[in-house]
């Protein structure tokens, strides 16, 4: 879980994101941020996210973000 925050730290550093908030509606992830973070999460955990799993829910929370990297093959 901490190199996810630290990843979503290096995007967006004005946020706290150890916080259990909803990530995209609390406007701490932007569409542009989704796609940076899909791609550093990709170089960070050796994968490549399913197109179809790019849905502003996936990105909501750590935790959602983390069941996403296991869905696509990461190991946590």
């Amino acid at each position: 879980m901490k190199r996810i925050i630290n990843i979503l730290t290096e995007i967006r550093p004005e946020f706290d994101f150890s916080t259990a908030v909803d990530f995209v509606e609390a406007g701490m992830l932007d569409s542009f941020d989704v796609v940076n973070l899909v791609t550093a999460l990709d170089n960070e955990y050796g994968i490549s996210i399913d197109g179809m799993d790019i849905l502003p829910a996936n990105f909501s929370s750590v935790s959602k973000i983390a069941a996403l990297l296991q869905k696509n093959g990461a190991k946590l």
